[in-house]
Order: structure tokens, then sequence, then C-alpha cells
């Protein structure tokens, strides 16, 4: 069986909200913070920490609402999604998390779409972003297993976290980071430090999987009985 219209339009619509407040939030906290890069900072993370609770609450029962690249191509490569549908999700987040900075642009009477010029590369940050995406995705996959309920708390409370002890602002996100790209404002990355961050999320979600992959296969039987 394909994937449903609903599905899709459920990661479409998703991930443009996360982006609308990841940017929306971002401009809104810097032209409120006076100068204040760590009150603007603060603003935009508990924005985007709170936005995610509540779309993966409501998305997570149409589509799993991953939001993120890294997600499906975890459960592509865990076999718990088709590769086909996988592709179509990876579409409609890509487009999206475009869409969302279009919206946030609008609201905040902004070009629809700019290039970034905020310098974001290096080792630290890619290593930032390496740590950043395997902290997300260890916690999806085990709080997932064990407590599915929870999984938009501790995916939200996760970044508000990863937001403020990486130094890169935990973008954890390939559709995210594309999206912010075009944007030249608080939460913009330049187009040519984009790839270096995509990598960088690809290597940690692939250690997450090894690692869940690692404890699954050495879980103690006594802990597999209710």
């Amino acid at each position: 069986m394909g994937v449903s219209k609903q599905a899709i339009a459920s990661e479409f619509m998703g991930t443009a909200l996360l982006l609308a407040t990841v940017v929306g939030s971002g401009i809104m906290g810097e032209r409120l913070a006076g100068g204040n890069v760590a009150v603007a900072l603060l603003a935009n993370t508990l924005a985007t920490g709170a936005a995610l609770i509540a779309l993966i609450a409501t998305f997570g029962p149409r589509s799993g609402a991953h939001f993120n690249p890294l997600v499906t191509l975890t459960e592509a490569a865990l076999k718990r999604l088709a590769w086909a549908t996988a592709g179509v999700y990876l579409l409609a987040q890509v487009l999206g998390a475009i869409a969302g900075v279009v919206a946030a642009h609008y609201m905040f009477e902004l070009p629809l779409l700019m290039e970034s010029t905020h310098t974001r590369t290096g080792p630290h940050q890619w290593w930032s972003e390496t740590v950043a995406s395997f902290g997300l995705l260890t916690v999806i996959l085990n709080v997932a297993k064990t407590r599915p309920d929870f999984v938009p708390v501790a995916v939200g409370s996760y970044i508000t976290a990863a937001y403020w002890f990486t130094a890169s602002t935990s973008f954890a996100n390939p559709a995210v980071t594309v999206a912010r790209s075009l944007t030249d404002t608080f939460s913009g990355i330049r187009p040519a430090d984009a790839p270096g961050f995509i990598l960088a999320q690809i290597a940690g979600a692939g250690l997450a999987v090894a690692f869940f992959t690692w404890l699954e296969a050495d879980t103690p039987e006594q802990h597999k009985h209710v």
C-alpha cells in the first residue's frame, strides 16, 4: 500500500510550521532583545521546543511526525518504512521547510527568500552537529520503544537543551539546514556551510542507529518481560 495523501500533507505542514517557528521566533527574539544575543537565543529556543511538542503530538498519529530526513532515513534503514515512502517524506519535508521560511518572512515583512550570510562552519561546528544528531536520534529511537506517548515531550525537551549545549545551536535536521540557508535572519546559515552540517548530521544519525542496534542486541532477557 502506498503512502497516504494525509501522511504526506502532515509531513509537509508539520515541517512548515516548525520552520515558521524557528525563523519567526528568531526574528522576533532578535528585534525585541535589544542586542542581547542570549535573550534572543532563549526566545528562539523556548518557541522551538514548545512547537515541537505540539506538532509531534498533532501529526504523530498521521505520519509519525518525522519532520526530519534523519528520522525518515533511520526508519527506512531499520526496515520500519518503505524506501519509496521515505523518498516522498523527504520531498515533503524539504518543501515544507522552505514554505515555513517563506511564511515567516512574509509575517515580518521581509523578502520571501534571502541567501543567508551567517557563517557556521569548521570542525567544532561539524562535531556539534554530529553530537546533536546522535543525541536526537538516540532519544527518539529509545523513547519511541519504551514510552511512545512521551516522544513529543522528549524531543522538544532535548532540542531545547541542545540549543544551549552545542556550539552549532543544534540544527540536527538536513531539511531545516537547507531552509535556514534561505533566511538572512537570526537563525540563518550560509548556503556554502550547509553541506558540512548535513554530512555531520548524517554521521551522527548513523552512529545513533548503530548504538541503538547494539543496545537492542544486548537487552537482558528480564527486561523483555512485563
